[in-house]
């Protein structure tokens, strides 16, 4: 472990005295309202935490909750930083490190994804059941040893996907594997019937490297992802991060009241 994570895990220790949290929920961007769901909160700003991240995107506001949501004690991290905003995949790293040592058990994603399936339309949410690392980068990239060579066979953990299905609302909840694509533009029309053609039902700018961190880190990954738009060339549309959060905003209360009942009911030993 080294000394930033160190000093992290032992400032929220200060903080937080006795708190463990289990399950860690990283809130993409329009699921910024799942916060104010955490009952008894302590918040920590990310600059306090010198393994976290500066964050520089709207709709994500660098700070990690801590609390309960119902019995299950959760650390919401409001915001990640992206790929995009310096080539780097690691960004991610430090905090979700930090967040293992203290005992977290379940990496929770979410994010705002472009729709692949015409079926799928804005505003619905699907599961990740897998992902296709279209970047080809990893944020390993530099580990030592071997338990750098992280399977990937059952990254989004089907016990929890079953769980997530069982909570109240959870029948409505597809599955379908997520493309990672670099950004910060969007994809072209012809970049989206790749996509289509390789399998993948939603799009999105993040995610694929924090599930791989969770992975190497031990912890079990499930993830959501609320669809904000139709991928480029599947509908007249011009794609725009306005866009996106403003069709964010109009899905969210259905979509944190859902993401609620998703935590309360994962069972995390």
């Amino acid at each position: 472990m080294n000394n930033a994570i160190e000093i992290s895990a032992a400032t929220l220790r200060e903080r937080a005295p006795g708190f463990t949290p289990r399950v860690a929920v990283l809130l993409g961007s329009g699921w910024a309202p799942f916060a104010a769901q955490v009952q008894d909160p302590i918040d920590v700003p990310y600059e306090d935490l010198p393994a976290f991240p500066v964050i520089g995107v709207g709709g994500h506001t660098g700070m990690l909750r801590l609390g309960h949501i119902g019995s299950q004690p959760v650390a919401v991290l409001a915001g990640r930083k992206h790929a995009y905003e310096t080539g780097a995949a690691d960004a991610m790293k430090g905090a979700i490190r930090t967040l293992a040592a203290l005992g977290v058990k379940v990496l929770l994603q979410t994010n705002a994804a472009g729709s692949l399936d015409p079926a799928m339309r804005p505003g619905s949410l699907m599961l990740l059941s897998d992902h296709l690392n279209i970047v080809q980068t990893s944020p390993l990239l530099g580990e030592p040893g071997d338990q750098r060579f992280v399977d990937m066979s059952n990254a989004y953990d089907p016990a929890l996907r079953r769980q997530a299905r069982s909570a109240p609302g959870g029948a409505e909840l597809r599955e379908g594997v997520y493309a990672w694509v670099l950004g910060p533009q969007f994809e072209t029309p012809a970049e989206i019937r790749m996509l289509r053609l390789l399998g993948a039902q939603a799009v999105g700018m993040s995610t694929v490297p924090e599930t791989i961190i969770a992975r190497h880190a031990g912890l079990r990954v499930l993830a959501l992802s609320m669809m904000t738009n139709m991928g480029a060339g599947m509908e007249a549309e011009t794609l725009s991060h306005a866009h996106t959060m403003a069709t964010a905003e109009a899905a969210a209360t259905r979509a944190v009241g859902l993401l609620s009942a998703v935590v309360q009911a994962l069972e995390v030993a």
